[in-house]
This record gives C-alpha cells, sequence and structure tokens, in this order.
C-alpha cells in the first residue's frame, strides 16, 4: 500500500506542474472525427475524450470542450465519421488538429483523401484501415455534481456501417495490435502505440 500521497480536491487546483487528470485516465483512443456542415465543408478533427459505449447497437462517444466546428456540424446533420488513428498516420492526425477557420479543410492541411461513405454523407479518411460511419443519437451538455451547466458537449453515435482493411482480419477475428493504433495519454504531448509486444490474453472465468 503506498503511504505517500498526493492528495488533492479539484475544484482547489491539484498544485502540480500540468494536471494529472487526463494521464491518468489514459492511454485513451482518439476520437478522429470527420464531419460537414449543410454547406458541405468538410472537417476533421481528433478528440482525446472518445469511446465506445454500447454494443448492440454499437454506440461511440466524443466529448467537445466548447463549441467547437465539429460539435456544430454534427448537431445541424446528424452524421460523423470516426477514424482510426494509427502510428503511419500520427503527423496527419496532429496536423488535423490545427485551430483554423471553419471554412479551412483539415483533409488538405494534413494531405489526407476523403473517402466516401457507403451509408451516410460524410467522407472518411481513405488512409486509416478502420472508420465507422455514425448517425447521431444524442447530444447531451455535461453539468458538475452541484447541477451548474459545463461548456462541454458529449455527442453520442450509432455506428451504421463500419470498414476495415481486410489485412486486419485474421481467421475472423481483427487484429487491434496489426493496425498499430495510437493513444492519448496525458501532458502536453505525450502518445501511446499499441504493437504485438504489448499484448496478453485472459481468460474470463466461469
Amino acid at each position: 500500500m503506498p503511504t505517500d500521497i498526493h492528495f488533492y480536491e479539484p475544484r482547489l487546483g491539484h498544485g502540480l506542474a500540468h494536471d494529472p487528470f487526463n494521464s491518468i485516465v489514459g492511454p485513451r483512443p482518439i476520437g478522429w472525427i470527420s464531419s460537414h456542415d449543410t454547406q458541405g465543408h468538410l472537417n476533421l478533427a481528433p478528440y482525446s475524450f472518445f469511446n465506445a459505449f454500447n454494443y448492440t447497437p454499437p454506440i461511440i462517444g466524443f466529448a467537445s470542450l466548447g463549441t467547437k466546428d465539429t460539435l456544430r456540424n454534427v448537431q445541424q446533420t446528424g452524421e460523423f465519421a470516426w477514424n482510426l488513428a494509427t502510428r503511419a498516420l500520427a503527423e496527419a492526425m496532429n496536423a488535423s488538429c490545427a485551430t483554423v477557420p471553419p471554412e479551412v479543410n483539415e483533409f488538405e492541411l494534413a494531405g489526407l483523401t476523403p473517402a466516401p461513405s457507403r451509408v451516410i454523407a460524410v467522407p472518411r479518411v481513405a488512409e486509416s484501415p478502420v472508420s465507422f460511419e455514425c448517425r447521431v443519437t444524442q447530444v447531451i451538455q455535461l453539468q458538475g455534481a452541484d447541477g451548474a451547466k459545463l461548456q462541454t458537449w458529449l455527442t453520442l453515435g450509432e455506428v451504421v456501417a463500419v470498414h476495415i482493411a481486410r489485412h486486419l482480419l485474421r481467421d475472423g477475428v481483427y487484429d487491434t495490435a496489426a493496425a498499430e493504433p495510437i493513444l492519448r495519454g496525458g501532458g502536453p504531448s505525450d502518445y501511446f502505440e499499441i504493437g504485438p509486444q504489448q499484448r496478453f490474453r485472459m481468460t474470463r472465468p466461469q
């Protein structure tokens, strides 16, 4: 049992060089979200608060801290695509998070190719080996324990179509490690990558 503990209450500040919260809750999968507005202007942005929330039907979600272009787009159109960020695409993913005006196309900024989706109108990232086409189910404004509304919105979307590069399917099983996904750590710049060397297996008890 550790006895030398740094304790703090978030409302009073952490007293450290950098907030440790998102380093502790990590590494986290990246919500690399493509969207467009009602005029068709494309947007591509990574979100570090992202995860899966339901299995049947599959539902994923990402949180937008502030009313960013992606949030406005999904509220307008009710659609978005999620694209797997891999080690090979790390620099492009990073380029797509630049703070630019809404009319700037982050696909072009990052040197990426928009690929037509099959079910929704929003394009996906052609270079990404895995993509989900999603329809928005809920947009929820978060609130604190005191009931005060926060300037953070959680977008949940049902996955209505899935694209997987066939080389990632081994005997009908998706090979997570082979895709070399990258994950957001914490601090100002920490990321992690997954490969076969990090894999171990456990069987659930009966």
